[in-house]
């Protein structure tokens, strides 16, 4: 079987988002498209809530009873809280009111240290962040700055204080990656096998390890309770009446531009770029996206899966049912038949990419950070079609602009646009 042959094979479970041809379609009115999309926006927002609710009652029961089996749940809740996430990405780019929201949910990478305990090969400073070792849950008092924090009672409003303190993006003390350090603790494997193994008994007040234990479960509840909190306000700007909405129904061109700017900036920039390529590069697993748990071959899955559906204008949702109506797709078709094959070739490419990137990894064959390694030349490869696929993605999604006659900017990348520049 060629390289092509394996990247477009995948397993039954991921045909739904195999995107389809359209022919003869009449085109929809740009308001009606405009309006599913937000309709799917407040949809996949909405499962995120659900899914994020069931993390925090697995949290709640892993606080209560700090057991090995309780902490397992909550991690496995918190993998299945991110598929759902991962598709809303698509609306952050050309979407300012999402994108100002996102940071508060999904920012990344972070210093760990800001947040608690770290290994000794951690280091004790860096000279680009003066929190580095902040720690948070071990300290009740914090000097931030020329200014001394009561930090003795950890709730939503001590955290969401400290999220970008310095105005450092690297100081994330909120979100899906807080949170996920908080249940792994950091993965000190580089690019071994193995993803982070914090013990249940650094939650548990009456055989403490590390201490604090009270301090961290306390993290721990209001970081995830705060995660709800936000992505609730994502949500409701995508509702009847919600900011985003309103915006987009108002100028329908600009709307439509806004759906392409997501699918080239999220395919080229954010994810064939930062998330992918930069790693790659540099060969450092601190660059991958879920890097405590071993999860990014779901995040970078699930990003594409949400081009598809926005791409195709048909969303299914957690409950079954599936939020779908008028598509840029069916726009492109009306306008360009040969530029929406062209779309519609290169999404099935990158996500065959995506399809042996994640089976790799989920067979427990090979996990993301150890195809990064250098000298992995079959995990390199992997890597490299999924980044070479998403590139030619965002070229497609590019001429569907064109053919449009709109006018887009897409996020760009120095590891796409400027390779010699990294690293220094």
């Amino acid at each position: 079987m060629t390289n092509r042959q394996k990247m477009l094979a995948g397993s039954a479970m991921f045909a739904a988002l195999v995107v389809s041809g359209c022919a003869g379609t009449k085109a929809p009115s740009e308001a009606d498209v405009l309006t599913n999309y937000a309709n799917i926006a407040a949809a996949m927002y909405g499962d995120a809530i659900a899914k994020a609710e069931d993390l925090q009652v697995a949290v709640d029961k892993l606080v209560a009873q700090p057991t090995d089996s309780n902490l397992q749940a909550a991690r496995a809740a918190w993998l299945a809280s991110r598929p759902v996430y991962q598709q809303t990405e698509v609306f952050r780019f050309g979407n300012p009111e999402v994108d100002d929201l996102e940071g508060l949910v999904n920012a990344w990478p972070l210093d760990e240290g800001l947040i608690d305990y770290v290994d000794a090969s951690y280091g004790d400073s860096s000279d680009s962040n003066p929190f580095y070792t902040l720690n948070v849950i071990a300290n009740k008092e914090l000097q931030l700055g020329a200014d001394k924090v009561d930090a003795g009672t950890i709730n939503k409003e001590l955290l969401q204080s400290l999220q970008e303190v310095g105005e450092n993006e690297a100081n994330v003390a909120i979100g899906y990656h807080a949170i996920e350090f908080l249940l792994w603790g950091q993965d000190l494997n580089g690019t071994g096998p193995g993803a982070g193994n914090r013990p249940a008994s650094d939650f548990d007040t009456a055989n403490c390890t590390n201490g604090n234990c009270d301090r961290r479960a306390a993290y721990l509840q209001a970081a995830t309770g705060l995660l709800i909190d936000d992505l609730h306000q994502l949500e409701a700007v995508w509702i009847d009446g919600g900011a985003a909405r309103s915006r987009v129904l108002a100028d329908e061109k600009a709307g439509i531009a806004g759906i392409l700017t997501g699918l080239g900036s999220l395919s080229y920039g954010e994810l064939a770029g930062e998330r992918t390529k930069l790693g790659l590069m540099l060969h450092d697993p601190e660059e991958e996206h879920d890097c405590f748990s071993d999860n990014t071959h779901n995040s970078h899955y699930y990003d594409q899966a949400g081009m598809v559906a926005v791409y195709n204008g048909s969303y299914k949702k957690l409950d079954g049912t599936i939020v779908s109506g008028g598509s840029v797709k069916d726009l492109i078709a009306a306008k360009d038949k040969a530029v929406n094959d062209r779309i519609v070739g290169a999404m099935n490419d990158a996500t065959g990419a995506m399809t042996v990137l994640k089976e790799t990894a989920d067979s427990g064959k090979m996990a993301y950070d150890q195809m990064l390694g250098e000298g992995n030349a079959e995990g390199n490869q992997i890597i490299e079609n999924v980044v070479d696929t998403l590139v030619a993605q965002a070229r497609a999604v590019e001429a569907g602009v064109a053919a449009l006659g709109l006018t887009i900017s897409v996020e760009g990348s120095d590891s796409l646009d400027n390779p010699s520049a990294v690293g220094q």
